[in-house]
């Protein structure tokens, strides 16, 4: 893990990994450059990985910054650091926002987008489900017991093999003195609470900044977040849109289902 100092004092970890086309890979809302444990064998290239602001080993910064604006100027900012002008994203939900929003904000950026789990429209069920648990720290005190947690609530989740749920428990939270924290700052609750009570934003003309680059989105067949009435009307305004439904999955799939490793192997065919 590497770290870049910003010019307000963030420090800002990251992975880069490989040589070749540049790959941005920006996680989950409350997650961390872990989220692309299971699909790195499937990814070529070179690879980059961010921990977000308030996320993982980067600088907590108050839930003011916790946004997707802000995070956009990160990864533009990594990407500058590191010397890359052009560069593909794959984003899995709250990644997925941010690759919208740089396809907006610098399209000359961007060589393609693979949503993971999310579109231009967020469906309300799914975001009041983590307005639940965000911010929170497990009840469980440890990881074999919050294995077991994951796997009895993760609803839509099947055929999951008990290990799976040990290496999420893993991934997602960290040992304390008096059981088990999340790995990131609580305050992102404060950011996400407020994000949620303001009035929804139409996210469609950033995915239609899109048009002409290659795009990939990979649903879980049982995701409450991203629909398929959304992914019919994406897949109608972006010819060519590579699209996989993975059964047995919701929010999110793990990327390593066949489906998942089809589509990602077919966008990046499919990239300059």
């Amino acid at each position: 893990m590497k770290h870049l100092t910003l010019p307000d004092g963030t420090r800002l970890a990251y992975a880069d990994q490989g040589q070749g086309r540049p790959l941005l890979c920006l996680a989950g809302l409350t997650r961390t450059m872990a989220d692309f444990t299971y699909a790195k064998p499937y990814l070529t290239g070179r690879i980059i990985r961010m921990d977000y602001r308030g996320r993982g080993g980067s600088s907590w910064t108050g839930s003011a910054t916790y946004s997707v604006p802000q995070e956009a100027q990160d990864a533009l900012a990594l990407m500058d650091h590191l010397g890359i002008k052009r560069f593909a994203v794959l984003g899995t939900s709250r990644g997925g926002l941010i690759g919208m929003l740089l396809a907006h904000l610098a399209p000359e950026r961007l060589l393609g987008l693979c949503l993971c789990d999310i579109g231009p429209v967020v469906e309300r069920a799914g975001l009041e489900r983590i307005a639940g648990y965000i911010g929170r720290n497990p009840l469980a005190r440890t990881f074999a017991d919050y294995a077991d947690v994951l796997a009895k609530t993760a609803v839509g989740f099947a055929h999951v093999a008990p290990a799976r749920w040990l290496e999420e428990a893993q991934k997602h939270a960290k040992p304390a003195a008096d059981g088990l924290q999340i790995t990131y700052d609580p305050a992102l609750r404060d950011s996400f609470n407020a994000a949620l009570a303001a009035p929804s934003g139409d996210a469609w003309p950033l995915f239609d900044a899109c048009k002409g680059l290659p795009m990939a989105v990979i649903r879980g067949a049982n995701s409450d977040l991203l629909s398929p009435a959304t992914v019919a009307e994406m897949a109608h305004r972006h010819p060519g849109l590579i699209v996989a439904h993975v059964p047995d999955r919701a929010h999110v799939p793990f990327l390593d289902e066949p489906e998942s490793v089809a589509a990602l192997r077919a966008f990046q065919q499919a990239l300059p």
